[in-house]
């Protein structure tokens, strides 16, 4: 009898460490990204992070980007583009980092440069809105990048304030590795997600909203004039705004008010829901209702590049 369970319990451990296994071999379980609590951002991804999910390699540079490792000063001779903006610009644990948006762009616009070199940093994170990107630029500056990009959804015209309310307590937000990557599967696909009360109210953020987040965009142009940099909006839509009927009224008069923004503001703006309704099938370029896959990545990169192309004509070359 003490033999059967001393093999029963032999087998079950062997299970239990083959699991283990397969799902950080496989999957990539067990070592998340972790995310950390700031006062103004709301939250960051923490920084000097490595990881892999379903195979896609993600990396996280010393200023919570999605980058490589960086000198906060450029080298000589090097054009610097800072793209900021949420988990379209990240790119998230569907796309590798070597094809994420701002990693298509620097690959291609190398060739067509004089520069030795193109750095195209990608400061970012899931469901950032203006204000969060505003206020990471305002803590760590813009890098010295002779162009900001601004890249937007539609529904980051209708952002909340920033909060650090969902780390460690939203099982997307975790500020901790779990000891097994089991734990990790149960917590994230086996237990309930416990409200965040205190979220709620946050969530219902009254006023004029739109206005409150053109007003952060108009203060980026702001920071990137007066760290002169110049400065490029983009804004991709969701998937249910291509084709008819398009974008609900609430949407419209949003987008509308950008439009009117961007023209008195005199910002250079690139609008994806023109590019996306003038291309065949433009379902086949999303992971999901409001994210791309790569084939998404390489269109929007390639429009954002042209846009970038025009700007670097107005740069002093090396």
């Amino acid at each position: 009898m003490k033999t059967l369970v001393m093999v029963i319990l032999a087998v079950v451990v062997g299970l239990v460490v083959a699991i283990e296994l397969i799902l950080r071999s496989l999957f990539g379980f067990g070592n998340p990204l972790i995310y950390i609590g700031d006062e103004d951002i709301g939250y960051l991804l923490a920084p000097n992070q490595r990881t892999k999910r379903l195979g896609n390699r993600i990396e996280i540079n010393e200023y919570s980007m999605r980058s490589e490792p960086i000198q906060k000063t450029p080298p000589p001779s090097t054009l610097r583009i800072l793209l900021v903006g949420d988990s379209i610009a990240n790119g998230g644990w569907w796309t590798d980092q070597q094809n994420t948006i701002s990693n298509l762009i620097m690959t291609s616009l190398q060739p067509q440069s004089n520069y030795q070199q193109i750095e195209v940093l990608n400061a970012s994170a899931n469901s950032w809105g203006p204000r969060n990107e505003l206020a990471y630029l305002q803590k760590f500056g813009n890098f010295q990048a002779q162009i900001i990009v601004l890249l937007i959804n539609t529904d980051d015209l209708f952002a909340t304030t920033p909060t650090s309310l969902p780390v460690g307590r939203d099982r997307n937000y975790p500020d901790r590795k779990l000891p097994l990557a089991i734990l990790e599967v149960i917590q994230r696909y086996l237990i309930k997600q416990k409200p965040i009360p205190e979220l709620a109210a946050i969530q219902k953020e009254g006023g004029d909203r739109v206005g409150i987040n053109l007003a952060a965009i108009a203060k980026i142009q702001d920071f990137a004039q007066e760290n002169n940099s110049k400065f490029l909006l983009v804004m991709t839509p969701l998937l249910r705004e291509i084709g008819q009927p398009g974008p609900r009224d609430y949407e419209i008069v949003a987008r509308q008010r950008l439009n009117d923004f961007t023209q008195k503001q005199q910002i250079k703006y690139v609008d994806f829901l023109v590019e996306l309704n003038s291309i065949e099938n433009p379902q086949s370029a999303y992971q999901d209702n409001i994210h791309f896959n790569l084939k998404g990545n390489q269109l929007v990169s390639k429009v954002i590049e042209r846009s970038l192309i025009e700007i670097m004509e107005n740069i002093s070359q090396p």
